[in-house]
């Protein structure tokens, strides 16, 4: 069944979060971590098919090396809060072999983001589905926040802009600093980028489901949005999915459940409905 699926978070540290760890845990992999002096051990984790990085011509030939690549996002970052990378989960096409769905998401990072300057470090995974569920195949990417400048070192996040009187000066606070604004350095946190990356995805699966001849379509936009009454699912995440998995029914899950009954009632009544109304013709057409 095609879907569509693709959320971004923040990975940070005022939450708990290792760059390390977080990658390790995508590409399946043993990674140290410089930073807390420990590893990240994932070689056991199955579903991973296969992982990459994408570098941008300007990026450091060596941060090709995942582990190198995340020590020195860590190194960079030096604040107990700071936020260290995006993170993207993105759903693939059952309808889509594996070979076809690696090439289209390779393909999507490279011209969405690559393109923009991020380094791209992503991961394919297809888990084992429980007896009679829906494949699950999707991918992870984490982008560092932090820039890459043209030399090869790490840019800054955000710039200071001050605000300035009529004539030019900067204008100073009670307290005699400054007053300016903290402006991102680059579009890739930005809503509107968010959006034309949705759309984007959504766009380059619907042209390899008409190249195939496919009868399908998704689309980036909500239900609301696109006028279809139905209720929207809640993401669930690996975590959840696991728990469900064993047997551990979550808050979460019993949310879809019941969202996936009720959408499956208005689908039924407005099935009823369209056939009553094709009824109604038929009469008035006899009469």
């Amino acid at each position: 069944m095609a879907l569509f699926h693709l959320s971004v978070t923040q990975t940070k540290r005022s939450a708990g979060q290792s760059a390390i760890a977080s990658a390790a845990y995508r590409a399946g992999e043993r990674l140290y971590s410089e930073y807390y002096g420990e590893y990240s051990d994932y070689t056991r984790k199955g579903g991973v098919i296969c992982s990459d990085i994408l570098l941008p011509s300007h990026a450091p030939p060596e941060y090709a090396d995942r582990q190198t690549l995340w020590n020195a996002v860590e190194k960079a970052e030096r604040g107990k809060n700071a936020q260290l990378a995006y993170s993207f989960d993105i759903a693939l096409q059952n309808e889509f072999s594996l070979e076809e769905n690696i090439a289209l998401a390779r393909r999507f990072l490279l011209e969405n983001f690559v393109s923009r300057g991020m380094v791209v470090d992503f991961a394919v995974h297809q888990p084992d589905r429980e007896d009679g569920g829906i494949p699950n195949p999707h991918f992870h990417v984490l982008c560092p926040i932090r820039p890459i400048e043209q030399d090869g070192k790490w840019g800054l996040k955000q710039r200071r802009v001050y605000e300035l009187d009529e004539d030019g000066n900067r204008i100073r606070d009670q307290n005699g600093e400054y007053v300016f604004n903290a402006v991102p350095t680059t579009d890739w946190g930005s809503p509107e980028t968010l959006e034309h990356w949705r759309q984007t995805w959504a766009e380059l699966c619907n042209a390899k489901f008409a190249e195939k001849g496919l009868d399908v379509r998704i689309d980036h936009r909500s239900y609301e949005r696109q006028g279809v009454e139905l209720l929207p699912t809640v993401h669930e995440g690996a975590t959840v999915r696991a728990m469900e998995k064993k047997g551990i029914r979550t808050e979460k899950g019993e949310f879809n459940r019941w969202i996936r009954a009720t959408n499956a009632v208005i689908r039924d009544i407005k099935k009823k409905i369209a056939l009553l109304f094709d009824w109604i013709a038929v009469l008035d057409g006899a009469s």
